[in-house]
């Protein structure tokens, strides 16, 4: 039996929630109501689930979060995670107990193409929702629809079109609540500080189960455990991202430098304030409508030399 997929080309945009007392998870949907939590009430919660295992992390979240979803890049954090959920299936004798989102950006390297299919194969009962850029199915259809070399001549549009706006669109149609994620604090940058649970500014309830665990104690389970893996990270690669993006790193690097070599960019724009992605749309249309209406100004002035 083959892990079933899904992807799904519609759009629709998350409801952004807001509470000065408390965070909450995103609007209500009609299988469950929110999860709400004060300041304090979280804090108190990372203080506790610090001291905890992440298999441990993990069965808390499976048992505490309805709408719970793993958003995976199929990196190796993603995958610990993936088999630990599998593990607890088998305790359990059930399937496999959240389903897993990808995002296919369409220029994702052949070797985690490979690996998602091997995943596919090592667990058979976990269920796999398929996310693209919004009506493109490959990556000749996303070139000619938003040009050659997007993520070079516009990369905050690129990350939107190919990333952001397909986990927004996830989020919506799966009614997601709680994701789990493949953040660590030691793959530096944005990520130093991570705690294991976070609120983003639309609501959603972000777990990072091994956050304080290190690559070597990820790679460590890996090997324990059997559990396949990107054949790219035995060339130098440590954190895999899109085939343009992403390159290995030298010793003594943090994981994460080979993203976006030679720029101070650290993140894609899926673990970064919704709230910029708004401004930047709203910002797209207010320089479409000022050539709107710098075109029809010149219309008028050819219009009355005539």
């Amino acid at each position: 039996m083959a892990l079933s997929t899904t992807t799904t080309p519609q759009s629709s945009n998350l409801e952004l929630a807001d509470t000065e007392s408390s965070y909450s998870s995103s609007r209500s949907s009609e299988e469950f109501a929110d999860v709400f939590f004060t300041p304090v009430h979280l804090k108190h919660i990372n203080a506790q689930l610090a001291k905890l295992e992440p298999i441990d992390i993990i069965r808390w979240s499976v048992t505490t979060f309805p709408g719970l979803y793993q958003t995976t890049a199929f990196g190796l954090t993603g995958l610990v995670t993936i088999d630990m959920l599998s593990k607890i299936a088998e305790e359990r004798k059930t399937a496999h107990p959240v389903d897993l989102i990808f995002l296919d950006t369409l220029f994702h390297f052949q070797e985690t193409l490979d690996l998602v299919e091997a995943v596919k194969q090592r667990y058979p009962t976990a269920k796999l929702h398929v996310y693209k850029p919004q009506g493109s199915r490959s990556a000749a259809e996303f070139t000619r629809k938003h040009g050659d070399r997007l993520w070079e001549t516009n990369d905050t549009l690129y990350d939107y079109l190919a990333k952001v706006e397909p986990a927004q669109r996830a989020y919506a149609e799966l009614k997601v609540k709680a994701v789990f994620t493949g953040r660590r604090k030691s793959q530096g940058g944005q990520r130093g500080h991570l705690d294991i649970v976070e609120i983003d500014d639309a609501g959603l309830i972000k777990i990072n189960p091994l956050a304080g665990w290190t690559f070597q104690q990820v790679k460590a389970y890996i090997d324990e455990h059997k559990v396949p893996y990107n054949v790219l990270l035995d060339r130098g690669y440590k954190s895999v991202g899109d085939w343009h993006s992403t390159s290995p790193v030298k010793e003594g690097e943090d994981e994460r430098a080979g993203r976006w070599k030679g720029t101070t960019k650290t993140e894609c724009g899926i673990h970064n304030p919704r709230s910029k992605y708004a401004q930047f749309l709203m910002e797209q249309e207010r320089q479409k409508q000022g050539k709107a209406l710098e075109e029809a100004f010149q219309g008028i002035e050819i219009s009355a030399r005539s």
